[in-house]
């Protein structure tokens, strides 16, 4: 049975999560939770949860709450999606990491190295927490997203591009009789059209487009965003561990 050698935390806005890998790279186990405002003892509590068994291990960190985690070391998301995007594919490509605080587009190399990225941090409207705000207003379930967009007849058109905005306007589109599954569709059309034009100049001919991140687990969200490119988008296995994958990567004792 493989040993657990390494552990990498990505200590988001919205979740915490944290891996255990072996020497060749594979995860052995994860922990996942809603991102506590304590995070120390909160990442103390999953690294132990990971280690098992094992004694002190090198541990990498990423996330916006990175810093704040006493670790070997501290990597930036765009290195730790890069590398742990590579991982998985073994190939170069963009990577499309949409979480709840910001959305980054990432061109990775032929070595896994970042060669380029762009990145939306200054308003939700581009996010994950452009979706969870409004989705609530609507009383949509989080895991009911896709079926409810899927049964949508047309998209209803969400024109305003700040989070506050938009949800006022799906207040007067309920309130006018438009079908919830509608505005569903068009918020993710919305969304994706805003993410798709941060990763147009990315996206050549060639390039294979990647999903990483939280929102990638939406299926609603990666067959718009597609749609929105015009270029066919894969959703990494087990995207939201990515993160903090390439942050165990960083540490293991072969790494760079």
């Amino acid at each position: 049975m493989s040993a657990v050698v390494a552990i990498g935390v990505d200590v988001g806005s919205t979740t915490c999560k944290a891996v255990a890998i072996d020497a060749d790279g594979r995860i052995l186990a994860h922990l996942v939770e809603p991102t506590d405002p304590r995070i120390e003892p909160q990442v103390e509590r999953l690294v132990a949860g990971v280690r098992g068994e094992a004694g002190d291990l090198p541990l990498g960190a990423t996330g916006y709450g990175r810093k704040r985690v006493e670790a070997g070391r501290v990597l930036t998301e765009i290195t730790c999606h890069a590398r742990g995007a590579f991982a998985r594919t073994g190939r170069p490509g963009v990577v499309v990491d949409m979480g709840g605080q910001d959305t980054k587009v990432i061109r990775v190399g032929p070595g896994g190295e970042v060669v380029d990225f762009a990145m939306n941090d200054k308003c939700a409207a581009g996010t994950g927490r452009f979706l969870e705000v409004i989705l609530g207003r609507l009383r949509v379930p989080l895991a009911d997203v896709a079926d409810v967009a899927r049964r949508a007849a047309r998209a209803v058109t969400v024109s305003s591009t700040c989070t506050v905005f938009a949800e006022s306007e799906v207040i007067s589109l309920v309130a006018s009789g438009a079908p919830t599954e509608g505005i569903v569709k068009g918020l993710h059309l919305a969304l994706a059209s805003r993410v798709a034009a941060l990763a147009r100049g990315a996206v050549t001919a060639g390039a294979e487009v990647f999903m990483s991140g939280g929102v990638a687990l939406n299926a609603a969200m990666a067959s718009a965003l597609q749609d929105a490119l015009g270029h066919p988008v894969r959703v990494l296995p087990e995207p939201q561990l990515i993160g903090a994958l390439g942050a165990a990567l960083a540490v293991l004792p072969r790494a760079a």
